[in-house]
């Protein structure tokens, strides 16, 4: 990971495809809410077969992403982290679900000493089907993994972006974040986040094609906490062999 010459404090990634209908609500919305904080968006297009990529504005703190196809929504979220310049990486979804407004207070938590602060939605604007699927999937998820996070499908988190290193780049990483970044040793907080509905378009991750895959990953994420490396340095002289 780069540094560049004027990063910014607070990089907000935010993973697209198909979203042109939402592209105008949502820059206006993050604009109003990141008006105060030092700044860039980094938005990861995922292969979107739409406008989503001609409907974003551009801006000086405005970075895009375009994946050649569509590779799925952690392909998306740790390419964003990797590429953020700023000292705290902030995740948020692009279908206007997530509110922006919640941004500062996230980025808020690390400034009091948080390394990764995790959003729960609170009150969930989706079907009963998807909270009932969800609650049992968190609980399984947080028992298994011992994250002690109670809403990981919520996309809008907070880190420092040290915690980035703790990621491991496969298909599905996205729903295992504070399980890993846990394990590596660094702090993690949960505060309550606003949710809304859908407003244009429709999800694109149905319950169908992630449920098994997210109980094999879970398995894989277990094995590989169970065999992180865990070393304290004593003392050393600088010297590299």
């Amino acid at each position: 990971m780069t540094e560049a010459t004027n990063s910014p404090a607070v990089s907000v990634i935010v993973p697209l495809f198909n979203e042109e209908e939402n592209m105008s609500l949502l820059q206006s919305e993050l604009r109003a809410a990141l008006g105060g904080l030092d700044h860039e968006i980094v938005f990861v297009d995922d292969g979107s077969v739409d406008r989503t990529v001609e409907r974003i504005k551009p801006a000086p703190n405005i970075r895009v992403i375009r994946f050649e196809k569509n590779r799925g929504q952690s392909a998306a979220i740790y390419a964003g982290l990797r590429a953020a310049r700023g000292a705290t990486a902030v995740l948020i979804d692009g279908d206007l679900q997530n509110d922006p407004v919640d941004i500062p207070r996230l980025v808020a938590e690390i400034a009091r000493g948080a390394d990764l602060v995790c959003g729960y939605r609170l009150q969930r604007k989706d079907t009963l089907v998807k909270r009932l699927t969800s609650r049992i999937a968190n609980a399984v998820r947080s028992r298994f993994t011992k994250d002690g996070v109670r809403d990981t499908g919520c996309t809008l988190k907070a880190m420092r972006r040290e915690c980035v290193s703790a990621l491991v780049p496969f298909k599905g990483v996205h729903r295992f974040i504070p399980a890993l970044i846990k394990g590596a040793g660094y702090r993690l907080v949960e505060i309550p986040v606003n949710h809304r509905p859908r407003r244009f378009g429709q999800s694109k991750y149905g319950l169908g094609n992630r449920a098994l895959r997210a109980t094999i990953d879970m398995f894989g994420v277990r094995w590989l906490l169970s065999r992180r490396l865990n070393y304290k340095v004593r003392d050393s002289d600088g010297a590299s062999s």
